[in-house]
């Protein structure tokens, strides 16, 4: 695809213009695809996704919280941005593999069938996310410490204390 400057998206395969709702349903759909933009070559698929998600969050019902939110901004330019962002990518994965594990089992199920499980099953899947959640934290707290030790330890290597 291709973004031209009156801010226009363009699908150079199916040559026609094309929306942010028409990229939302290609990345629902796990299509593959690169925004440049028309004049520089440069890569903008960052910040449509980002648009997309801009877009999605002043929709009707937001993921993220107002704490969420400033607790991202927060790791920007923090020595430990670069882990966030794995750690993040990494637990959304995990997540998204647990969806398709569950909609595997259940394809079988029709949409009301799925319902009543889903409704059923909510206090138990709170339980198993705030489970999770608690693991996953003393895993970010163990690396956290594991990382602190070990620049203690190439401080001291090079005669530098903390």
């Amino acid at each position: 695809m291709k973004k031209y400057p009156n801010r226009r998206l363009y699908d150079t395969k199916a040559s026609s213009y094309i929306t942010l709702t028409e990229v939302r349903e290609l990345v629902m759909a796990n299509t593959l695809f690169v925004v440049r933009d028309a004049k520089s070559n440069e890569d903008l698929t960052r910040s449509i996704l980002l648009q997309i998600i801009l877009e999605e969050e002043s929709g009707g019902a937001p993921m993220f919280t107002e704490a969420v939110l400033a607790n991202i901004i927060r790791f920007y330019g923090n020595a430990m941005q670069g882990f966030m962002g794995e750690y993040l990518e990494k637990n959304v994965q995990g997540f998204m593999d647990l969806q398709d594990k569950m909609s595997e089992q259940s394809k079988d199920l029709s949409p009301e069938k799925w319902a009543q499980f889903m409704n059923a099953q909510s206090p138990m899947m709170k339980g198993m996310m705030g489970n999770y959640v608690e693991q996953s934290k003393t895993v970010f707290t163990q690396m956290q410490e594991q990382m602190e030790k070990q620049s203690t330890q190439m401080l001291a290597a090079f005669g530098l204390k903390r």
